[in-house]
């Protein structure tokens, strides 16, 4: 049974849980930056956290998630990419939209609704912008992703994720065809200027590292090509 958090308790969760809160104590300022809020608040909020038994506190370094805790924030992250699915396969939002509607829905939707959209989907596995879906019993698929921009001179690779919290980038990469499930190929590297020149569905890309980042392939290690 899923407790009822507020909704900065849920938004807390979930970002210790994008950060490596599982794995690691996760610190005070980069949890403040994640959220966009001052220190002092996360100090705070971290203290409650505690008192929940939702995180366990590292004095004077932040905090990490406790069991009971990922697994509030694996059913917060179940909703919000349940909802985005919904808001673009049967609503017809643009996947640059989905994110922010997704993150005030994700809060108020009941677990009765929320299984009834499941259902009518037939369970998917991943939201449009490829993050793969926890399940109904908190499991979440992992996988070994990389940054586009690390990709080697003639190194074949396919987009699996994309980042969703910049709607004007994510337009450009709609645009260019850098989805998930692209085939893609980098053909050049120009460490010393920053350049990278990416084949999309038989298109060039020329792009610098800042305009890659946020996208995530997995490697195709036995289908390197001549550059």
């Amino acid at each position: 049974m899923s407790l009822s958090l507020s909704r900065s308790r849920q938004d807390y969760l979930k970002a210790l849980l994008a950060l490596g809160g599982q794995s690691r104590v996760v610190g005070t300022s980069e949890l403040a930056l994640k959220l966009d809020v001052a220190p002092p608040s996360v100090t705070n909020m971290l203290r409650r956290l505690a008192k929940d038994r939702l995180v366990t506190l590292a004095p004077g370094a932040g905090a990490k998630l406790s069991s009971a805790g990922q697994r509030e924030a694996l059913r917060v992250v179940r909703r919000h990419r349940l909802l985005e699915t919904f808001l673009v396969e049967r609503l017809g939002l643009d996947w640059s939209e989905a994110h922010e509607e997704a993150e005030v829905m994700e809060h108020a939707v009941s677990e009765r609704v929320l299984d009834a959209l499941d259902r009518l989907m037939d369970h998917p596995s991943e939201d449009p912008h490829g993050h793969p879906i926890p399940d109904a019993s908190g499991r979440l698929e992992r996988r070994a992703l990389h940054p586009a921009a690390a990709l080697h001179a003639g190194e074949v690779a396919v987009v699996r994720e994309i980042r969703d919290q910049d709607a004007r980038r994510m337009a450009r990469w709609k645009a260019a065809g850098l989805v998930p499930g692209a085939a893609v190929r980098m053909r050049s590297v120009d460490a010393d200027d920053d350049v990278f020149e990416l084949e999309v569905a038989g298109r060039a890309l020329v792009s610098g590292s800042e305009g890659l980042e946020g996208v995530l392939v997995e490697r195709r290690r036995d289908a390197r090509t001549k550059g």
